[in-house]
């Protein structure tokens, strides 16, 4: 199974991915730690685009193949990077599910983004005005929703838990 996360920046995306991965013991693919092993590369002369998902992408594809469930954690904020997604699954003949986290309180959502810190070395991480004016399309599949406003981190993939053994 290939467990597609994605999400605004700030709503919990990553601490509830790691988590589930971890009690899952699957494998962890993260956007996010790609990209900035590219940009310390010192090989980028230019923007990154869509390198770091392809990247991902391939990563994905060779642990499905390997019998391997995938976690992917990224942003995801364009259909076309969910449709890549589902695509190295079906390439892979396996299921895709879709995981979309948000948080529906915005002054939490705001609280969260400016109060965090890099995990990842170098990692310049978005302002509130870079996480509001985002471009983020809808999710337009059935999928997944699942909202940090008003839970814990535990209670989130206990919820995620019982979703996913559903499929």
């Amino acid at each position: 199974m290939l467990i597609v996360f994605g999400g605004l920046p700030g709503v919990g995306k990553t601490t509830i991915a790691r988590e589930l991965a971890r009690q899952l013991g699957v494998v962890y693919v993260r956007i996010d730690t790609i990209e900035q092993a590219i940009r310390d590369s010192g090989r980028l002369t230019g923007p990154l685009h869509d390198d770091g998902y392809r990247v991902g992408y391939a990563v994905a594809e060779d642990n499905l193949l390997a019998g391997r469930t995938v976690l992917a954690d990224s942003v995801n904020p364009l259909r076309l990077t969910r449709d890549a997604w589902v695509a190295v699954a079906n390439r892979a003949g396996v299921d895709a599910v879709e995981v979309e986290i948000t948080c529906s309180d915005l002054q939490a959502h705001r609280r969260r983004v400016e109060a965090r810190r890099a995990d990842i070395s170098g990692l310049r991480l978005p302002t509130w005005e870079d996480v509001v004016s985002r471009e983020y399309e809808p999710w337009s599949r059935r999928h997944i929703v699942i909202d940090t406003a008003a839970k814990s981190v535990a209670e989130t993939v206990k919820e995620l838990q019982a979703l996913l053994a559903q499929r």
